[in-house]
C-alpha cells in the first residue's frame, strides 16, 4: 500500500508474478478513485484582489522600497517612496542603509502629518514585503486612522504606480550605475524628486506635473492650454482636420484594479 504502481509492478515481476501492465494498475486504481495525491498538502486561503479608487489627492497612497547599488559589490542603499495614486505626487521619500519597519513607520508618520491627513481619510497600499506587512507599521496605521491594503502574493501589477515611478527613476539618463556614498544618493534623489514633482509632465495625468494636480491647479492649467489651442485653431483651421482641438484633463479617478462597477 505504500508503493507506487510502478514499484508494485517491478516487485511482483521479481517475485515471478505478472498481474498486468502498469497502465492496467492505474486503470484499476482510477476506477476506485485512488489516483490522487496521498500526502497532506498545505492549502492557503485565497487573497482578495485589492480594488482601490482615488478621486482626489490624499485618498489612496502607494508605497514601496527599492534597492540602489552602493560603492562595492553586494552593497545597497534602500529607497523608500510614498506616492499619491491620484496625483502621482511623491509625498514622502527616504534613503537608508537598511530596510527597516521602524524607518518605514517614521516616514509614513511624517508624510501623513505633513499632508494634514485626517483619520479615516486615507488608504495606504503596498506589497507584502517584510517592512510593509510588519506589526509596527500596522499599529501606526491603526493609530493614525489609515486603512491598510496589500497586493496579492506574486502579483506585480497590484502595485503599478510605485513600480512605474521606480522605472521613471532608473531610466533617467543621469541615473548612476552605483552611488559612491549614501550622501551622494540623497543629493541625487533630492534633485530627482524635485524634478519629478514640480517639472515632470506625467502621461498618466494629462501631461501635467504631479504638484499641479496634487495642489488643485489642474483646471486652471487646462483652461490656459485650451485658450492657446483655440487661438491656434482660429489662426490655422486647415491644420486641424478633425475640428477644434480638445485639451485633455486628468481623469476623474485613478484605480488600483478598477472595480467592475466603475468600468
Amino acid at each position: 500500500m505504500d508503493l507506487s504502481p510502478r514499484e508494485v509492478y517491478a516487485t511482483l515481476l521479481d517475485e515471478g508474478v505478472y498481474l498486468g501492465s502498469v497502465s492496467t494498475f492505474y486503470r484499476v486504481l482510477r476506477a476506485d478513485g485512488e489516483v490522487r495525491e496521498r500526502r497532506r498538502i498545505a492549502t492557503h486561503p485565497a487573497h482578495v484582489k485589492p480594488e482601490l479608487v482615488a478621486t482626489k489627492p490624499n485618498e489612496v497612497w502607494s508605497w514601496d522600497i527599492t534597492k540602489l547599488h552602493g560603492p562595492a559589490k553586494w552593497t545597497y542603499y534602500y529607497l523608500y517612496v510614498i506616492l499619491d495614486v491620484y496625483s502621482r505626487y511623491v509625498v514622502g521619500w527616504m534613503v537608508a542603509s537598511r530596510e527597516s519597519a521602524e524607518l518605514a513607520k517614521r516616514l509614513i508618520d511624517h508624510s501623513v502629518k505633513t499632508q494634514g491627513v485626517e483619520p479615516d481619510q486615507l488608504t495606504l497600499h503596498a506589497d507584502r514585503g517584510s517592512s510593509m506587512a510588519s506589526k509596527p507599521v500596522a499599529m501606526l496605521l491603526a493609530d493614525l486612522g489609515v486603512t491598510k491594503s496589500h497586493s496579492r502574493p506574486h502579483v506585480s501589477n497590484d502595485n503599478p504606480y510605485s513600480e512605474a515611478q521606480f522605472k521613471t527613476l532608473k531610466y533617467r539618463p543621469d541615473f548612476p550605475d552605483q552611488f559612491t556614498s549614501i550622501e551622494q544618493a540623497r543629493a541625487f534623489l533630492n534633485d530627482f524628486f524635485g524634478w519629478y514633482n514640480e517639472a515632470h509632465r506625467h502621461v498618466g495625468i494629462a501631461l501635467m506635473t504631479p504638484a499641479a494636480v496634487h495642489y488643485g491647479e489642474a483646471d486652471a492649467i487646462a483652461d490656459r492650454r485650451a485658450d492657446v489651442m483655440r487661438d491656434a485653431f482660429h489662426a490655422h483651421p486647415e491644420r486641424f482636420i478633425n475640428g477644434p482641438p480638445r485639451v485633455q484633463r486628468p481623469a476623474a479617478a485613478a484605480f488600483i484594479n478598477q472595480p467592475a462597477d466603475d468600468q
